[in-house]
This record gives C-alpha cells, structure tokens and sequence, in this order.
C-alpha cells in the first residue's frame, strides 16, 4: 500500500531488493556491490554469509520434516553473490528462472564463490570488505547444492530457500520431469506454507533492540517477530499469490487449489504418477 509519484516509476529513484519500497529523500539505503539497495529495516534481519544461513536451513529442514518429506541427503547451502548465482546459472543451463534470480538447485559438478565472512558497512552506505571462498561441488547424489543471494532478510531468505528445498525434494524422490508450470508451482506452494507458518506462529529472527545492523549476528536475531517482519511476510505471500508470470504464478495457483482439494499428500501422489496437478 505504499503510495508515491508515478514519475517515480522511472525517474532512477531507487528501490529496496527485499521490500521494493522506495529510498526517501532524507533515509539513504544501504548500497550492495553488486548494486543492489537494502532499507535499514530489511538488513536489520538479512542474512549475510553462509554459516549465518545454517540456522534457517536448519528451519527449514525442520519444517519439511514436520510435513513428512524428509530429505535424508545433505545438500549443501552456500549463500553467494549475484555474478555466482548467473555463473552457476549458466552452467546448469536453467533457461525458466526469472531475470532476477535469486536462489538456484544445482545438479552439476562445479566451483562456486560462497560468502565465507559477513560483510561490513562503509562509508556512504555501502558493504565493504566482502570476503569469498571457492567451494568446489561434488556429485554425491541428484542435488550438488542449493545457492541462495547474500544480504536478504530471514524471511525472504527462508522462502527462497523453502522453494529451492521442494526442487531438491523432487529430484531426490525420483519424481520424472516435469513441465516448469507444474514444478516451479509446486516450489511456490511450499514456500507460500513456510512463510504461513512462520507468520501464524510468530517464531521469526528479529534483532536485538540493542544492536546495530552492522553488527547484528544470526545469534542475536532470536526474538519476537516485528510488526515490519509481520508486514514483510505477509507481503512476500501476497507477491506469490498475484505473482502475474505463467510459470511462478499461475503455477501456485493451479498447486495451491490442488493442495485444498485434496491435501499436500495426495497433490504430490498424483504429480508423481501423472506429472501435473490433479483437477
């Protein structure tokens, strides 16, 4: 519901990447490497390196569990810079992601530039002093990986990261290929539940009154959710539900109708046996 200037839509006023809320004249946002803006309220819950990120895949392995989908495997969850998502991108040979990635399920064999140390703020807004580390990928089963963009709130974090879990899940359970509606609808839905959950539990990783954002670490982002945690969940819902795109969209809708017919369970049986969603 944010309200501003139509010549704002195209004037280069800059947008938040998590919230795509606009930068106000008087707040200056904090400016990524890779040219990506953050506002002060979505770093104050983003995560930045790969060990920061253990805690919500541990989530979310909890969370898949509690469904019974189970994945014994361990996969391994590096967080990575924009420019190492694309590379990894380009040798998976993906040709449906969105322009904007922002989370991958990786099958090959390949060397990829995790964040090894969380980042610092600089002078002017800006993360300095980004430290990476070669991770070489090795084929021990369907899933190599699963990658996941640097410096996004938990919440966005954990839904990008519940999506690319479901891919891992498919191919992990010998599900036979499925048509991108059908597959990435079904991630979509998984996502849509783990952000309910988090929303209607109210467990969520918000940071210590007393600390700074620089300084925040995942350990001291345990806490009640925040009413902007509150509205950034719901928010990231509402943006996979009207998602407009025929793949993303139309695919969760198709999977979130199926999934109130006939419950979680039977949708998957029948994707298995058929390939697409039950009627």
């Amino acid at each position: 519901m944010q309200k501003y200037c139509p010549s704002h839509d195209n004037d280069g006023t800059p947008r938040c990447c998590s919230c795509e809320r606009m930068e106000p004249k008087d707040i200056k946002y904090i400016t990524l490497d890779d040219g990506r803006k953050l506002c002060l309220e979505c770093l104050y819950t983003s995560i930045m390196d790969t060990d920061e990120c253990q805690p919500v895949y541990i989530d979310i392995q909890e969370f898949y569990e509690g469904l019974n989908m189970k994945v014994e495997q361990q996969i391994p969850l590096l967080l990575v810079e924009r420019q190492g998502l694309n590379e990894a991108r380009e040798v998976e040979k993906m040709g449906h992601h969105l322009p904007e990635t922002r989370g991958l399920c990786l099958s090959e064999e390949q060397i990829v530039r995790m964040i090894s140390r969380r980042p610092i703020l600089g002078p002017g807004n800006k993360m300095i002093d980004i430290s990476t580390a070669p991770h070489k990928l090795v084929r021990r089963c369907e899933v190599t990986a699963i990658l996941v963009l640097y410096a996004l709130p938990r919440l966005l974090t954990g839904y990008i990261l519940a999506h690319e879990m479901m891919h891992a899940y498919l191919r992990l359970k010998g599900y036979r290929i499925l048509s991108p509606e059908v597959e990435e609808g079904i991630c979509q839905v998984l996502a849509h539940l783990w952000l309910e959950s988090e929303i209607v539990s109210g467990s969520s990783i918000a940071a210590e009154a007393t600390a700074t954002p620089s300084s925040t670490s995942s350990s001291a982002k345990k806490g009640e959710k925040t009413d902007f945690e509150k509205k950034l969940g719901e928010f990231f819902k509402h943006q996979i539900e009207t998602d407009p795109s025929a793949i993303y969209g139309d695919g969760f809708r198709a999977g979130i109708r199926a999934v109130e017919r006939y419950g979680l369970r039977g949708t998957l049986d029948h994707i298995k046996r058929s390939g697409s969603f039950p009627s």
